[in-house]
């Protein structure tokens, strides 16, 4: 997400065969599964999302691949492996693991969107959108679907259709800040300038501690010609998030379009 960032997608580490571990042992086609194994397993979820939290990718990655040696039928485990790999930029390997979740269960909407993510990450629109049209169809419903879609589109620099994925994820989760700030920014990119203003000082109002809406507006005042509240919105924003001072991760990883980029730069070089 990042992507935009759409922020990374992690399954919870939920059995999928649906029992109290308390229970009798479940036997499955290649392993027998205790309750102690399970609790075992799931003691060792924890640890992985944990270290994932903390940013530790490199020791969730192998949190991870120790579940899958003794889980290797549970497509959660995969497909958060390959989570863990994509924000190290393992894409190759990340794909991989998303593959065995979804051969595994194919009617689980997650892996799909997660494989999105890594094609998205590789600039494989095409491939992404497949992806993000499959947990669609399993779930129409689904806004990170849709605000993931809208980035595959926008990579595409197909704005009006990016902007209609992104109304639609914002009607199905209002509450869904990520989606509507990507729907703030494609709005700028289409020329809608004043719409865009009102949009990301709304979501600045209701979560202040957004750093990227407050550059966003940084770049927008400062092109407006409001220096005195862009200044302030920036101290505020790379007081939360250094990295919008670098504009090579903004095109690359946070992947604004490029009139906000441009807008941005003109801030940081004082034009």
């Amino acid at each position: 997400m990042i992507r935009w960032l759409t922020c990374l997608l992690f399954l919870s580490f939920l059995w999928l065969w649906g029992m109290d571990t308390t229970a009798m042992a479940v036997t499955t086609d290649t392993q027998t599964i205790t309750p102690q194994k399970l609790k075992k397993g799931e003691k060792l979820a924890q640890k992985a999302i944990k270290a994932t939290k903390k940013g530790d990718f490199h020791q969730a990655e192998a949190y991870w691949t120790e579940l899958i040696e003794a889980f290797p039928d549970n497509p959660a485990v995969w497909s958060n492996r390959g989570n863990v790999r994509v924000a190290q930029d393992k894409l190759e390997e990340a794909i991989s693991d998303f593959d065995r979740s979804i051969a595994i269960a194919p009617e689980y909407p997650d892996p799909y969107l997660n494989r999105g993510i890594a094609y998205e990450r590789k600039q494989e629109w095409e491939s992404a959108l497949t992806d993000y049209n499959q947990a669609l169809a399993i779930n129409p419903q689904d806004p990170v679907a849709y605000n993931n879609r809208g980035n595959a589109k926008a990579g595409q620099q197909k704005w009006q259709e990016a902007l209609i994925d992104y109304e639609k994820a914002v009607e199905l989760a209002p509450d869904f800040s990520l989606a509507r700030a990507n729907l703030a920014l494609v709005t700028y990119q289409i020329g809608e300038h004043q719409e865009a203003l009102r949009q990301m000082r709304n979501l600045v109002r209701k979560y202040p501690m957004f750093p990227d809406m407050r550059a966003a507006i940084t770049a927008v005042l400062w092109v407006n010609g409001n220096q005195g509240e862009a200044e302030s919105n920036w101290v505020a924003a790379v007081g939360l998030d250094g990295r919008y001072q670098n504009l090579d991760w903004l095109k690359k990883v946070r992947r604004w379009p490029p009139e906000m980029i441009s807008a941005l730069e003109r801030f940081l070089t004082l034009s």
